[in-house]
């Protein structure tokens, strides 16, 4: 097989004053990818390893002394990490394989290197395996712009999972093809951050998309909000950390979110929030660039975006204010039934929150909710700068990102398939029979125009297996 380096991102997090950073290299086989992690540690371990057994001419490691400059960093890990693949030795040696997370029961033969880029492209591959026919269709729990999603069952091994079905006329029609292929770049990259909506598999049919995702079956945020009217501030604190974390992941790997709001965090059945929906990121922002494009929902909308500045991180930050506030408050903080009174609102009227709110939580709201982005927390070094915040001094960072924090509340949830914190609006509509129909019809992929190609991911640990 042909063994190539899709790219390699990073994800560091402050603890105490120390960075721990993590590196996620992107491997492409026989139309199969996955990712695997890696502190640099583990690379020099395995660099010595190969230097004491094997010829390693042209092997070379970056000194840790270039891991504090991002360019440099990812330039040398990436060099290192091809000339593994590319070089018939290296790519054999069992070590090799381990860190690389290579199956022993493929046959490593017709080694070749790839033009590879520093970014994720996976290019056309649409594996024919990979079709509706895999899933058994429970029910309707979820609808958006261009389709619906569904509550699915694998046929093979009855694991649970969400379906997002797009028309693929739909996104043609609005001019949307764009976003969903950037939806699906960044779902691709979001298999490495713990409160980030995974990506099992996408396909396609000669009609439709499929997306098919995490099942996170403990509501919306938006629904306990509403339901329970306010949060507590340890509460809001818990979730609000793992939204801060999750949007630091996505600002490391260059994305801007743009669409951070209650309805598309996801509460899991252990109590954890789930950042989902990545319709409206933008890739490829790097820390100093901006952009200029108008979109969101109009209750978070930063006041660069109403404005019409050019416009960066700090809006998804502006956005973690917002919702941080709507826990506490129950409304979004310039809440309005008047759209323009509420623009408005957002750009001229000052904060106000409710006086039983502690010093820390009415601070990190008034810095969140700046109305100009050079003084907004996070617009200097973003969640550094989030998570250093005397409002989140009782976290704990790693224990955090490792899952083992208690969660304040746990959804009422008894099984996988547990649709009661799914709006009945939803659960009790039919399954159309355009999908039902649409499940042979999937398996056919002749014809399909090149529209979406690229589209299909089917990553080597997949649903079949």
């Amino acid at each position: 097989m042909s063994v190539s380096v899709v790219g390699i991102s990073d994800h560091s997090t402050l603890i105490h004053e120390k960075r721990n950073t993590k590196f996620i290299i992107h491997l492409k086989a026989n139309n199969q990818e996955w990712s695997v992690t890696r502190h640099y540690t583990e690379f020099h371990a395995i660099y010595t390893k190969l230097r004491e057994s094997e010829d390693c001419t042209g092997l070379q490691l970056p000194g840790n002394n270039l891991l504090g400059i991002f360019t440099n960093r990812r330039k040398g890990l990436y060099k290192f990490v091809k000339k593994l693949v590319s070089t018939e030795l290296l790519i054999k040696n069992e070590d090799v394989r381990l860190f690389l997370d290579l199956h022993k029961d493929k046959k490593l033969s017709n080694l070749t290197s790839s033009h590879d880029t520093d970014l994720i492209d996976l290019g056309p591959t649409e594996d024919k395996k990979a079709s509706l026919d895999d899933f058994e269709i429970v029910k309707t729990i979820g609808e958006g712009n261009f389709g619906k999603v569904y509550l699915a069952v694998t046929r093979k091994t009855n694991q649970a999972l969400a379906i997002k079905v797009l028309k693929k006329d739909a996104v043609k029609q609005r001019k949307e093809v764009d976003n969903v292929m950037s939806e699906r770049n960044v779902l691709v990259k979001s298999l490495n951050h713990p409160f980030l909506c995974k990506l099992h598999l996408s396909f396609q049919s000669t009609t439709k998309l499929y997306f098919v995702l995490d099942y996170i079956n403990g509501g919306e945020l938006f629904y306990h909000i509403q339901r329970e009217r306010v949060f507590t501030e340890t509460r809001t604190r818990f979730y609000a950390a793992q939204i801060a974390s999750a949007l630091g992941y996505l600002h490391s790997e260059n994305i801007i979110y743009r669409d951070l709001k209650p309805e598309n965090i996801l509460l899991d059945s252990k109590g954890y929030a789930i950042l989902t929906d990545f319709g409206l990121c933008k890739q490829n922002s790097a820390s100093q660039s901006t952009t200029l494009t108008f979109c969101g929902t109009p209750e978070y909308l930063a006041p660069e975006i109403l404005r019409k500045q050019p416009y960066d991180f700090a809006v998804d930050w502006w956005c973690l204010g917002c919702v941080i506030y709507e826990m506490l408050h129950g409304l979004p903080p310039f809440y309005s039934e008047n759209r323009a009174h509420m623009y408005r609102y957002i750009l001229e009227r000052p904060l106000r929150t409710r006086n039983t709110l502690s010093s820390s939580t009415e601070n990190i709201l008034f810095r969140l909710l700046q109305k100009d982005k050079i003084s907004r927390l996070g617009s200097e070094n973003d969640f550094e700068e989030i998570s250093k915040h005397r409002f989140f001094k009782d976290i704990d960072w790693i224990k955090l990102l490792e899952r083992k924090l208690t969660a304040p509340f746990l959804p009422s949830v008894t099984s996988s398939t547990d649709t009661r914190n799914i709006s009945p609006e939803f659960v009790n509509s039919a399954v159309p029979n355009s999908v039902i129909c649409s499940v042979m019809r999937s398996r056919n992929l002749h014809g399909i125009d090149e529209t979406f190609s690229g589209f299909s991911y089917i990553p080597t640990k997949n649903i079949h297996n």
